[in-house]
């Protein structure tokens, strides 16, 4: 770890376990992707106040769901390259308080346009926020943790998502629609300066640029306080430095050009399946004849399913590896989703089936996001990341789309959940293939983050 005054700094965290301090640094970022997951899935729920408000149907509303979404991407695409070049704390702070003051402004609007303004302005935030949060935690992660770790803080986003169904409902029913938007505007303004007095910068980051020598011990002796780096120590970090140039073109160099495709093929499949019911079973639910407040329960089901599968894809990730136990798992999904269309009309059968789709489809995604953070090094972690997230969000907005497109053409419920069951079966095959093509790459460079007892892949 450290020899004539020179500390390795991946070294000196992947000797240890994960402390107090580092599950600290998760929680906080598992706070700032828990605003993330509230307003995703709150829109869903809020859709069919606004069309009553506005007088319209719900499906004239898809233009604003999609105007969030493109914001969602930019943001992704664009914030993960800024964290790249000046660090991953100011970033996430400055994320949450802009899509915070967007949404308490969101309810001054009175048109469709006006709305798909705020939203964009809104999801630009949002999708900056998000690819930071997972590489801040993962640099923070011992190697052997560092998937677990991930995962674990993004179960962040599904609880928030899951808070979004049970609180919404009771908020339109007192208070109307623009309350919805007024406490999801509040908790990231009101977080951001407990991030910016808690949340450290990413300790990786800080050693690549060579500066901080102080800020790097005081964060060591954190992780460590039994075994602090001696006075006037030298930080290094043994990866490869890929800063130099556009970051964005180190993801398809060093044999990676073909994982990133497969990988981003994974985002936007999944997401676009997500997205699809996220955003609009409570709109389908509630016109089976169900209660909103019913629908609300139900989509959040979810939410609580990916939370779920998240806690129990760690484990068997560890054992099977992650590529094995995904590609299981969005086989399982694209027949749970196709189930969700036969469901009926019997509440608890909706529920199930709702469940059981989330188990496997939110679930999923956050050991993706996971994934994402173990395929790149620090100097391009939060590009790789941000873009294949980027990615996603396209899938996002095609989800959403579609399922608008779908329902005015009003054919028939089970034939629209086949459909949306199709790109569940396109992410196992992509991930299948992803698998194989780390166990090559991975071979050659003999490191695997994600894969069980030292394999390279599932």
């Amino acid at each position: 770890m450290a020899q004539d005054g020179i500390v390795e700094v991946s070294q000196f965290i992947d000797q240890r376990g994960v402390g107090r301090f580092q599950l600290f640094v998760a929680v906080l970022c598992a706070l700032a992707v828990f605003m993330d997951g509230f307003d995703t899935q709150m829109v869903g729920y809020v859709l069919p106040a606004i069309a009553r408000s506005l007088q319209i149907e719900p499906a004239a509303l898809t233009s604003v769901v999609v105007s969030g979404l493109v914001g969602l991407m930019a943001g992704a695409l664009i914030f993960g390259l800024v964290a790249d070049r000046i660090g991953r704390k100011s970033v996430i702070i400055f994320c949450l308080v802009f899509f915070g003051l967007a949404m308490l402004l969101t309810p001054t609007a009175d048109t469709v346009a006006g709305l798909g303004i705020w939203r964009f302005l809104t999801g630009l935030g949002l999708g900056g926020a998000m690819p930071n949060a997972i590489a801040l935690t993962a640099e923070y992660s011992p190697r052997r943790s560092r998937a677990t770790m991930v995962m674990m803080m993004f179960f962040g986003f599904s609880f928030g998502a899951a808070v979004a169904g049970f609180a919404t409902a009771a908020l339109i029913e007192r208070f109307g629609w623009p309350a919805v938007f007024y406490s999801g505007a509040a908790l990231p303004i009101l977080f951001a300066p407990v991030l910016a007095a808690a949340l450290p910068e990413s300790i990786r980051v800080l050693a690549l640029r060579g500066t901080q020598a102080s800020r790097i011990a005081l964060l060591l002796a954190r992780i460590d306080p039994a075994r602090s780096p001696a006075a006037g120590a030298r930080f290094v970090i043994a990866e490869e430095n890929e800063a130099g140039g556009l970051p964005l073109l180190h993801l398809f160099r060093e044999r990676r050009a073909l994982s990133t495709v497969l990988l981003w093929i994974m985002f936007f499949m999944n997401l676009l399946c997500l997205f699809f019911l996220a955003t609009w079973l409570p709109t389908v639910i509630h016109g089976k004849g169900l209660s909103l407040a019913t629908a609300a329960v139900a989509t959040a089901l979810l939410q609580i399913g990916g939370c779920t599968g998240t806690l129990c894809f760690g484990p068997l990730v560890d054992r099977f590896g992650a590529f094995a136990v995904l590609s299981v798992t969005y086989l399982g999904a694209a027949v749970f989703v196709a189930l969700v269309g036969i469901s009926g009309t019997l509440a608890p059968v909706i529920m199930l089936t709702v469940f059981a789709a989330g188990f496997c489809i939110v679930g999923g995604q956050n050991a993706m996001n996971a994934l994402a953070a173990t395929l790149y090094p620090t100097a391009i972690r939060s590009t790789g990341v941000g873009w294949a997230l980027g990615i996603g969000r396209i899938g996002t907005m095609a989800g959403s789309a579609m399922g608008g497109a779908l329902l005015a053409r009003h054919l028939p419920i089970p034939t629209v959940f086949t459909l949306a069951a199709l790109p569940a079966l396109c992410t196992a095959a992509a991930t299948f293939a992803l698998g194989r093509a780390e166990r090559r790459r991975q071979g050659r460079s003999g490191q695997a983050d994600f894969a069980p007892s030292g394999a390279a892949a599932g």
